[in-house]
């Protein structure tokens, strides 16, 4: 019988730290809450959740010294997972009332307020996922994911100048507009949505994740 891959919810004050270790262990993890820097260096997975503003957040995460440890794993192929708003600020910045806030920039791109006759987007919804993607493998195109949300990147651009490296696996969903809904890109993993309150999708995606650990 393998050993449970060791996975820690990076505690640093920002999202449903409760939800997200109850709903990993379900799905097979040996799950820790945390922010102390070797045990997040060290496990197997690093999950990043996030709720609330994109400023917040970054402020929050650097006292934490997560852009740190976010930016030494994935620059030694360490596994990241970045859930909500811990998604958002994987990219390079944030503009909530005005105001543009620096992301951790490891995708190009901008989290702008979506445009819908609703915001925030809140409940269901399904998702475009990209062919090929491992976080949808065995999730047919009607599973339903639950997003809560007023802010989006609703344009990808970034480009793999190297035929021999593999293009990230981008899924979109709509919302008045299309908007990315997850992205995989080697080491990096992310969803807009909430895979821990997304019932049983939710919990083949995070046992997806888990299992490329």
């Amino acid at each position: 019988m393998s050993t449970p891959k060791k996975v820690v919810v990076f505690d640093y004050g920002f999202g449903n730290v409760r939800s997200a270790e109850r709903a990993l262990a379900r799905a097979g993890a040996d799950v820790e809450i945390t922010r102390d820097y070797d045990k997040a260096m060290n496990a197997d997975g690093l999950l990043v959740p996030g709720v609330g503003a994109f400023a917040a957040c970054m402020k929050g995460l650097k006292e934490a010294r997560g852009d740190w440890i976010v930016g030494r794993r994935l620059a030694g192929g360490r596994p990241v997972m970045g859930i909500c708003v811990g998604m958002q600020i994987l990219f390079a910045r944030g503009i909530e009332h005005g105001v543009e806030t620096e992301g951790l920039d490891e995708w190009p791109g901008t989290v702008e307020p979506l445009k819908a006759e609703i915001v925030p987007h809140m409940g269901w919804n399904t998702v475009q996922a990209s062919a090929g993607s491992t976080l949808f493998k065995d999730l047919d195109d009607e599973a339903r994911f639950y997003f809560v949300h007023s802010y989006a990147v609703h344009h990808w651009s970034l480009e793999v100048a190297n035929p021999a490296m593999r293009a990230p696996h981008v899924t979109w969903s709509t919302h008045g507009e299309p908007f990315v809904a997850a992205v995989e890109n080697g080491a990096l993993s992310a969803t807009q949505f909430h895979p821990e309150k997304s019932g049983d999708a939710g919990a083949q995606l995070l046992t997806n994740w888990i299992g490329t650990l």
